[in-house]
C-alpha cells in the first residue's frame, strides 16, 4: 500500500496538461485545453482539460476526474498503478507500507498478467545480453541488421534459448503462477499438463503498451527450415488486443504531436531502423492489416499519415482498399514507394538518414492520387477497366467526410482521368446517397438494446427539480465554499459553513447531492474546510462524478470576448450574496411548496373537525414561511 506523504508528492507534482497530453492531442481553448475523446469516436472535440481544477471532463462518455482518474478510465489501472504511473513519470519514489499476504492473493488479474510480460521481457533482454548463445546467435543477428545497442536497450530487445523450458522453467522457479504463463502465450500446455517456452530459439520485439509498459512479443526464428513459421506473436490476451495496438507507438507519440504526422511501416525491423535514424515518428501494424482502432489511436496525435511501402506492387494494391479506411476517419493520408527491392528498413540503411528524408518529402503523393495513377498504369488503354477504375477512386472519394477535400480531389482526379468533373461529382453524389439510405436502413432494422433505466418509472417534473436545485447548492459549496464573506451585515465566516449552517433544517433528497453534503458537513465538524479536489480525489466514484460533472464547463468565453461582440455575460462571481442566498433560498422555496402541496392533499382526505383545524394551522403557518422566503429572495436579488 502507498504511503499517504508519496500519494501528497505525487499530487502535487501532477500537470494533468502534461499528463493527458501523452495520450490526447490538446489545444488551448480560453483558460482550458480540447482534443479529441480516447473513449469514444467523435470528429469534433468535446473533451476538456482545466489546469486551474486539475480535471477533465469528457461530455461525449461522461467520463471525468483527475490525471489519477484518466490512467484508471483510459488503460484500465488500479488506484496503485495509477499512481506507480505518475511517480514514475515525476522521478518520485514509492514508499509503500508491508503488503500481507491476504493483499497480495487479491492482486488483480491484469496486473498479473503485465508482472509475468515485464519478467519475460527483462529474461530474454539479459538472455541477449549476458548469455553466450545470446551473444553468438541473437546479438550477431541485431548487430547484422545494423541496430545500436541504445537502440536494443531502448526497446528491450531480446533472445529466447533454443531450449524446451529455459524461460518456463526459471519463471516457475521464481514463483511465477503457471495461469499467467500460459494465458500470456509465453508458455504452452503440453497434453500431460506440462509447459513448455512458446519462443524457442528466437530473436524476441517486445510490445509496449501505450504506458510503456510490455504486454506482448514477436519473436522471429532465425533458421531457414520453411516448415518452422518466421514469427511467431502473442495470442490474443486481457492486457494485448491486436486490433488496438501499433508497434512502436510508446516511443513514437511525442515526435508525432512534434512533427503533426505519422509513418506508418509493416514491421518491426523498419521501425526500429528508422526510428534510429533519428526519424522517431514512426509505427508499424505489427503484420497484421491495418485496423479502425488503429487509425483512431493514430488519429489521437495528428490529422496526417504517411504510409512507407516497399516495392511490392502486388502488396500495393492489395492493401489499397484496406487504406479507405483511413479516409473514411478524416485523416490525411499520403503514400511513399521505395525502389524495387527496398523497404524503409534497407533503404534507410542503403542511403542514410539525410538522403531518406530527401527521398520521402520528394516522393510522397496524396493517396487519392497515388490510387488513381496505380490502377490507371494497370488498366492500360482498355475502356472496361477504366470505367473500373474512375469508379474506385470515386469510391474513395467518397468515403473522404470533408465535402471541400473531396471536390478537390474530384478536381484533380478528372486530369488524371481525363473526363468530365461534372461526371466525376454526378458519380460521387450517387454513391453518397446510395450509402445514405443503406446506413439509414440499417439504423431502422438494427435491434434496439434495451437500456434498464428505460424500464423504471419516469421521474416527475418535481423530482428532476429538486436534484436540479439540490446540485446547483452542491456546485456552489465546490467552487465557492472556501471564499470568504464580505457581505453587508454578515462577515468573518467561510460561504461553505456559512451554507451548511443555513440548510441545516433541509432534508436533500438527490442520492449523491446527499451523500456529498453529509461528507462537506463531517469535515467540517473535523475542523476542516473541505475544497474541489477533496471532492475531485475522493475514493468513491458517485462523488467524484458529481463533482466533476458540477464544476466542468464545456464553453468558455474568449478573452476577447467583449471587444469581439459588445455583450456583456453574467457573472455569478460579481454578486456572491444574491448567488449564494439565491441558491439556498430557492431551494428552501420548493422544499416549502413540497410541504404545502401535501398538507392540500391531506385536508381534501381529512374527515374530523379537529384534525381539519390542526393542517390548517401547519398549512397558514407554512404559507407565512412561503412568503417571507418570497420577500427576502426579492429583496436580495434586487439588490
Amino acid at each position: 500500500m502507498i504511503t499517504k506523504p508519496t500519494i501528497d508528492r505525487i499530487m502535487e507534482a501532477i500537470d494533468i496538461v502534461e499528463v493527458v497530453g501523452e495520450f490526447v492531442q490538446l489545444k488551448k481553448r480560453g483558460a482550458n485545453y480540447v482534443g479529441l475523446s480516447p473513449f469514444s469516436n467523435e470528429r469534433t472535440p468535446s473533451f476538456t482539460v482545466s489546469p486551474a481544477k486539475g480535471i477533465f471532463k469528457d461530455f461525449s462518455s461522461g467520463k471525468g476526474g483527475s490525471a489519477v482518474t484518466f490512467l484508471m478510465e483510459l488503460e484500465k489501472f488500479t488506484y496503485p498503478e495509477a499512481l506507480k504511473w505518475l511517480a514514475n513519470k515525476y522521478s518520485i519514489e514509492v514508499e509503500e507500507t508491508v503488503e500481507s499476504t491476504e493483499n497480495k492473493e487479491e492482486e488483480n488479474h491484469r496486473e498479473s498478467l503485465m508482472i509475468v510480460t515485464s519478467y519475460a521481457a527483462k529474461f530474454f533482454h539479459e538472455s541477449l545480453l549476458e548469455t553466450d548463445e545470446g551473444k553468438s546467435i541473437g546479438l550477431s543477428y541485431f548487430k547484422e541488421r545494423g541496430f545500436s545497442n541504445d537502440t536494443i536497450k531502448k526497446f528491450e530487445l531480446g533472445y529466447s534459448p533454443d531450449q524446451w523450458e529455459a524461460f518456463t522453467g526459471r519463471a516457475l522457479q521464481e514463483g511465477y503462477q503457471q495461469e499467467f504463463l500460459e494465458e500470456s502465450g509465453l508458455s504452452v500446455k503440453r497434453d500431460n499438463g506440462t509447459l513448455y517456452d512458446r519462443y524457442r530459439g528466437r530473436v524476441m520485439f517486445p510490445i509496449h503498451g501505450f504506458t510503456g509498459r510490455v504486454i506482448a512479443f514477436g519473436g522471429r526464428t532465425l533458421k531457414s527450415d520453411k516448415n518452422v513459421p518466421k514469427y511467431v506473436n502473442s495470442p490474443e490476451s486481457e492486457i494485448y488486443h491486436k486490433s488496438n495496438v501499433l508497434y512502436g507507438l510508446f516511443f513514437a507519440k511525442k515526435a508525432i504531436r512534434d512533427e503533426d504526422n505519422c509513418y506508418l511501416v509493416e514491421g518491426y525491423a523498419d521501425v526500429l531502423s528508422v526510428h534510429q535514424a533519428g526519424i522517431e515518428n514512426v509505427v508499424a501494424s505489427s503484420g497484421t492489416s491495418l485496423t479502425v482502432e488503429q487509425i483512431r489511436l493514430i488519429g489521437r496525435f495528428t490529422k496526417n499519415i504517411t504510409i512507407l511501402y516497399d516495392g511490392d506492387a502486388a502488396g500495393i494494391k492489395a492493401s489499397l482498399r484496406g487504406l479507405d479506411m483511413i479516409l473514411e476517419e478524416g485523416l490525411n493520408v499520403k503514400v511513399v514507394l521505395f525502389p524495387d527491392g527496398h523497404d524503409p528498413d534497407s533503404y534507410v540503411r542503403s542511403v542514410g538518414t539525410n538522403a531518406f528524408k530527401t527521398y520521402i518529402d520528394q516522393k510522397r503523393k496524396d493517396f487519392i492520387l497515388y490510387k488513381t495513377d496505380i490502377l490507371l498504369k494497370e488498366a492500360g488503354t482498355d475502356p472496361i477497366k477504366r470505367a473500373d477504375v474512375i469508379r474506385e477512386v470515386v469510391e474513395s472519394i467518397a468515403k473522404i467526410p470533408d465535402s471541400i477535400k473531396a471536390s478537390v480531389f474530384i478536381k484533380d482526379c478528372s486530369h488524371l482521368l481525363q473526363i468530365d468533373e461534372r461526371a466525376l461529382l454526378s458519380e460521387l453524389n450517387k454513391m453518397r446517397m446510395a450509402k445514405a439510405k443503406k446506413d439509414s436502413q440499417q439504423q431502422i432494422s438494427r435491434p434496439v438494446a434495451v437500456d434498464d433505466t428505460l424500464l423504471e418509472e419516469p421521474q416527475s417534473k418535481e423530482i428532476k427539480e429538486d436534484a436540479s436545485q439540490e446540485r446547483e447548492i452542491i456546485r456552489l459549496l465546490l467552487l465557492y465554499g472556501n471564499k470568504m464573506i464580505d457581505w453587508d451585515g454578515i462577515a468573518n465566516t467561510y460561504i461553505g459553513p456559512f451554507m451548511v449552517a443555513e440548510l441545516g433544517d433541509v432534508e436533500f433528497e438527490h442520492p449523491p447531492s446527499k451523500k456529498l453534503i453529509e461528507i462537506y458537513s463531517k469535515e467540517l465538524e473535523n475542523g476542516l474546510l473541505p475544497e474541489e479536489q477533496f471532492f475531485i480525489h475522493y475514493p468513491d466514484k458517485d462523488i467524484v462524478d458529481l463533482s466533476i460533472t458540477l464544476i466542468a464547463t464545456k464553453y468558455t468565453l474568449s478573452e476577447n470576448w467583449y471587444e469581439m461582440h459588445k455583450i456583456l455575460v453574467p457573472d455569478e462571481q460579481v454578486n456572491m450574496k444574491a448567488t449564494i442566498l439565491g441558491a439556498i433560498f430557492h431551494l428552501k422555496k420548493h422544499k416549502v411548496g413540497k410541504i404545502l402541496d401535501n398538507l392540500r392533499g391531506e385536508l381534501q382526505k381529512v374527515e374530523s373537525e379537529a384534525d381539519t383545524e390542526i393542517l390548517l394551522t401547519q398549512y397558514m403557518q407554512m404559507k407565512k414561511v412561503e412568503k417571507s422566503i418570497s420577500d427576502y429572495l426579492g429583496s436580495v436579488i434586487i439588490k
